[in-house]
């Protein structure tokens, strides 16, 4: 018998080598093995001295940088073992592996080694990058390109510390390939992965190696289209653990097909691969005769390989169907050897990974790896810098049909007439020029709302983007000259002019619109940019008076007027009443000039700093802090705040065809800063004040996303270097964005005959930058480190009552915790005043639609047991959102809750016991604890509502209601033992509630924190000037609060996280003053927990003055003295 014992790997003759592992194993080792049809492989007859004349037997060492596609993570893992693709297979890598040989692993360096059997560099095994068998592929899984020149460091150290390596003489042949991780994470910070940023930390990695590694041949391979892994995601074929894609790859997989997010996905890629050609073919590498970059594009435009029936073939993965299987490092090696020895302008730039790939011979006449000289190739001229256009990847071009009727169905192409009034942005003034003598030029069709010189192809501006959809639209300004010129066409805007100047180009324009026999007065829908309010800044100083906020927006209102109603007569009409018809007017807000103080104080920059006083002396001369500055910062939050509430007052809203939309996105501009961190001059003129036509281009993409932007969520930032992509009409929103379909609600109108009030904050805080680097301890929290918002609770989070008008609806947009309409100086909350430190804040709650709610899950009605639901909720809302890094991310968490558990207390003491109501809360807690990352959490304190009681008795009509509402408080008599009952209750749900946050329980993570703030703890009811209840804080119900009393416990709020844990106010301070919103402690600039406020974990003395005072007598202390100040 041949074989008579039980098989073992030894008396099996197995080795644990993957040539040999059985024959299955055997034949698919075969697969990934190469036949090199070459007979010429011999080096040159003497060394080169030339990269342009290197033959492949001439290169001795091979090394490569990139990511963990060249790390070969799970390339040799076998189907479905999803844990092995953390194994870092290098020896099978496409680019540098050395595996055994090239009969049975397919890489780039097994070819090599065949022309040069003495190579040098490659990996082999597995293991990372610091290994000894790593060699010289010091790629890095999970790198980015910022990463790169590390890489590059390590790279040419550990050449120059290899004896066998001569790094003056030897030929080196390095592959780099990144960019998969920058794209899979773009869309939660574009501005960090920008491809301006991707290529310049190619360049820096590139230039290391430029300058210190002589006698080298350097691939850069072209990023592949990485969208075609969403084929992969989709298809229903195989076993792909989608779950793992998406945490992957979230950016790639998670976006909806034809959504904006997947072609901002496919205009980065796209941009990614044009920069980096572009980069090569600047000729920066090019200077040496020995040294050269080499594009090598054969995955430039590669599709997902399908198997035979046409589905995504997941045999080319590995097991997380992300990674490279040891098939597709197979291909690549060999479609890069290929793309090698292809001549520039003739290189493969779409490899098929499905076919057979015939490995190509360096031919006896070419015999060169391929290089632009030696191809006889010209690099393309460089776009020139005056190409300043767009792409737009909008399917839906088509216009309504039949035409609308109304401005709040308009789609951009009905839009028939384009318009402008403003000053010299507008105009155009100083945008080509390149000298200060030709400032006085105005390049009105290169301006951002209304030019239109050439097309969008190279020149960016609102109408070229509106051409796009409607070719026939008119009004738009070409070339130079004056608002007189018939080229200035309905660009009405004139140099120097301020508000005062605007309606009388408002009346020019309407002239001009009524006499054009081209225009369809009547029928044709226009769209009117208005800017206006630098020149009313830079002159402040000089007049405040005429210059005053007042003044300023009674000449925007009268301007507005105008277009939407104006008195005109003729000597051959009576006085009539005329309105322009079917006009959608785009008021953009007034930009913060202070910002650009920054070009004009900076040293290191060449500004004309003699012309400050002339161009804008009350904004760019003067000291920091100056009386004038402080003048213009205030007058500029007053402009801003005067418009919001002139539109927001419905006053041009009484007809379905005109509109006004304010267009924030100028409120909070940011200066552009180049690579040396000073500011960037390209984007403005030679005076430093104006825009050049690239910050033009970048202004009108702005406008044009704002303008498609629902109302309540539009930009309020602008960032000059920001990559930003033209967003496209969806189908669930095709409109140019209004108030009505952007389901927005303006605040409610004050009465006519008293002035117009809001309950609006005012805030500025020296430092309102985010952490140097983001925190990793909640510790160390400042308020601009917070990206993602949300809220637990009932009716009082969902701002029942907000509106005076309408007890039935949930203003979730006014929402104290949660809200997030208007701005801070109209509407004071938690996520308005957050804004401020981070204008990129996602999560808070607009209008009072569920669909705009956010991460607001509060319901009206609920209790503490309905707590764990809302947290669920919220967890997976935050999970699978696009918009969040959910790991990185750092959230804040309001919870407010035991409102109704106290009302229903006395008609079921066991479902609403202070014990249940803790427990519901701890549930709550631990469901955050366990499963969100990066969080701290605010545990507002419960009310004392027994001081309900006065506000019902003052008033008739709140009685019934407010009974109905909160029985077991409003019923009982007096001094009745039930109420009293009622009082104790309340004080246990605050103190135990207390005792389970100070118990040590969330206190083991670095980046958890739940803080108790306790401003309500001894609630004091707001009296009037007559001493009585003052019911201006509070809805008709007289339960709920006004928007009154939410933008009170916004503000308490707010100052009890900045507060100390042990020195936090508790009571709340309802007496308006828009300046109580304090600023962080710049020495201590975080939120407070209770480690930084100086306790020890297990330590419940909150009190440090007294530590020996017990916490429970603290509370109890704390609640006595609130019975006798709510009695008074």
């Amino acid at each position: 018998q041949e074989n008579p014992y039980l098989f073992t790997y030894r008396n099996s003759n197995y080795s644990s080598s993957l040539e040999t592992s059985n024959t299955k194993e055997k034949s698919q080792e075969r697969i990934y093995g190469t036949n090199i049809p070459c007979f010429d492989r011999s080096p040159s007859d003497t060394v080169p001295v030339s990269v342009h004349n290197l033959k492949p037997a001439d290169i001795r060492v091979i090394g490569a940088l990139g990511d963990s596609l060249t790390v070969s993570n799970g390339a040799a893992s076998k189907p479905h073992h999803v844990l092995d693709v953390l194994t870092q297979y290098r020896g099978v890598s496409w680019s540098v592996g050395g595996n055994e040989n090239i009969s049975t692993v397919t890489t780039l360096a097994n070819i090599l080694r065949e022309f040069n059997p003495s190579l040098m560099g490659y990996s082999i095994g597995t293991g990372k990058e610091t290994t000894d068998n790593a060699a010289l592929n010091q790629a890095v899984a999970g790198d980015r390109a910022e990463d790169v020149p590390a890489q590059v460091r390590r790279l040419v150290d550990r050449m120059k510390n290899d004896t066998r390596i001569n790094l003056q003489t030897d030929w080196k042949l390095i592959t780099l390939f990144i960019g998969g991780n920058d794209l899979c994470k773009f869309c939660k910070n574009p501005v960090h992965y920008s491809p301006e940023n991707y290529t310049y930390n190619l360049q820096t990695a590139l230039d290391i190696l430029h300058r210190e590694v002589p006698r080298a041949f350097v691939n850069l391979v072209t990023m592949f289209s990485i969208a075609s892994l969403r084929e992969l995601h989709a298809s229903e074929s195989n076993t792909c653990p989608k779950p793992l894609m998406r945490f992957l790859c979230p950016c790639v997989i998670n976006p909806e097909d034809n959504s904006n997010e997947l072609k901002k996905l496919v205009y980065f890629n796209r941009k990614y691969q044009e920069r980096t050609r572009q980069l090569v073919e600047s000729g920066r590498y090019d200077v040496t005769d020995d040294f050269t970059v080499v594009m090598q594009p054969f995955l430039m435009n590669v599709n997902m390989p399908k198997t035979q029936e046409g589905l995504p073939d997941s045999s080319y993965f590995a097991p997380d169907c992300f990674h490279f299987s040891q098939k597709s490092h197979s291909q690549a090696a060999r479609a890069l050897w290929n793309n090698m020895l292809e001549p520039l302008g003739q290189k493969t730039d779409n490899q098929k990974m499905e076919d057979e790939i015939v490995l190509k011979c360096p031919s006896e006449a070419e015999p060169f790896l391929r290089t632009y000289k030696n191809s006889n190739y010209t690099y393309p001229k460089q776009t020139p810098v005056s190409n300043y256009g767009s792409e737009l990847l909008c399917e839906d071009r088509s216009p309504s049909s039949p035409p609308e009727t109304s401005v709040h169905s308009l789609k951009p192409a009905d839009v028939k007439i384009i318009a402008a009034l403003g000053d010299s942005l507008t105009a155009g003034t100083g945008i080509a020029s390149d000298n200060l003598l030709d400032l006085d030029t105005e390049y009105r069709g290169l301006s951002w709302s209304i030019g239109g010189d050439a097309s969008l192809e190279n020149v960016t501006t609102l109408p070229n983007i509106f051409r796009e959809f409607n070719v026939t639209i008119m009004g738009y300004s070409t070339g130079t000259g004056s608002e007189n010129d018939s080229n200035a066409f309905l660009n009405q805007a004139v140099p120097g002019a301020q508000a005062e100047h605007l309606p009388a180009q408002a009346r020019n324009l309407l002239r001009l619109m009524k006499t054009d026999p081209r225009i369809d007065f009547s029928a044709d829908w226009k769209l009117i940019t208005v800017h206006i309010g630098g020149n009313d800044l830079c002159n402040y100083c000089k007049d405040p008076d005429h210059y005053s906020a007042v003044n300023f927006v009674r000449r925007i209102q009268e301007t507005l007027d105008i277009l939407h109603k104006q008195a005109i007569s003729s000597k051959l009409k009576s006085d009539l009443t005329f309105q322009v018809p079917k006009a959608l007017v785009s008021l953009v807000e007034v930009m913060d000039l202070l910002p650009l103080r920054q070009l004009f104080v900076d040293t290191q920059v060449q500004c004309p700093s003699y012309m400050a006083d002339y161009l804008c002396s009350c904004v760019l001369t003067g000291e920091e802090n100056s009386p004038n500055l402080t003048m213009v910062r205030e007058a500029t939050r007053a402009y801003q705040l005067g418009i919001w509430r002139l539109v927001e007052s419905g006053r041009y809203d009484t007809h379905e065809n005109f509109t006004v939309v304010i267009q924030p996105f100028l409120q909070n501009p940011k200066i552009p800063l180049g690579q040396d961190g000073h500011p960037d001059v390209s984007y403005f003129s030679p005076d430093c004040f104006h825009p050049s036509q690239k910050g033009h281009s970048q202004l009108a993409k702005a406008l044009w996303n704002a303008v498609l932007q629902p109302v309540g969520q539009k930009a309020d930032s602008f960032d000059f270097t920001a990559d930003i992509v033209l967003d496209c009409p969806t189908q669930n929103k095709p409109f140019l964005g209004t108030y009505k379909n952007s389901n927005y609600t303006y605040p409610p109108v004050e009465p006519t005959n008293e002035p117009i009030e809001n309950w609006g904050s005012d805030l500025s805080c020296p430092e309102q930058t985010p952490s140097n680097h983001v925190p990793t301890s909640v510790h160390k929290l400042q308020p601009a480190d917070i990206k993602v918002i949300g809220a637990l609770g009932d009716s009082l989070t969902t701002a029942v009552g907000a509106k005076t008008t309408d007890e039935q609806t949930d203003w979730r947009g006014l929402s104290w915790s949660i809200g997030g309409d208007g701005t801070l100086e109209t509407h004071t909350t938690l996520p308005n005043i957050l804004k401020k430190f981070n204008p990129n804040l996602f999560g808070f709650s607009t209008g009072s639609s569920k669909e705009t709610a956010g991460l607001n899950v509060a319901e009206r009605g609920a209790t503490a047991r309905n707590m764990s639901a809302q947290a669920r909720e919220l967890v997976e809302l935050m999970r699978s959102s696009s918009k969040i890094n959910f790991k990185e991310d750092w959230k804040l968490i309001t919870v407010l809750i035991g409102g109704n558990d106290l009302c229903q207390y006395c008609l079921d003491k066991e479902t609403y016991s202070a014990q249940k109501y803790v427990k519901h809360l701890q549930d709550t807690l631990d469901i955050f604890y366990e499963e969100l990352p990066r969080v701290f959490v605010n545990m507002v304190e419960i009310l004392e509502i027994s001081g309900l009681r006065q506000i019902a008795a003052s008033s008739s009509g709140c009685t019934l209601t407010a009974k109905n509402i909160c029985p077991c408080f409003l019923i009982p008599e007096e001094k009745s033992s039930e109420l009293q009952e009622m009082k104790r209750v309340n004080r246990d749900f605050q103190a135990e509630a207390l005792q389970l946050i100070n118990s040590g329980r969330y206190e083991e993570r670095e980046d958890f924190a739940v803080v108790m703030q306790p401003f309500f703890r001894n609630t004091l009811l707001p009296l009037d000037s007559n001493g009585k209840p003052d019911l201006s804080f509070f809805a008709a119900d007289c339960f709920h609060f006004s928007v009154r009393g939410y933008a009170e416990m916004a503000m308490a709020l707010w100052n009890n996280m900045l507060e100390p844990v042990g020195e936090k106010q508790t009571y709340n301070n309802f007496t308006h003053d828009r300046s109580k919103l304090k600023c962080p402690n710049p020495e201590k600039p975080f939120f407070s927990t209770l480690r930084n406020s100086g306790f020890r974990n297990s330590d419940l003395n909150l009190e440090k003055t007294e530590p020996s005072v017990p916490y429970w007598a603290v509370i109890v202390a704390a609640v006595a003295g609130v019975l006798v100040g709510s009695l008074l």
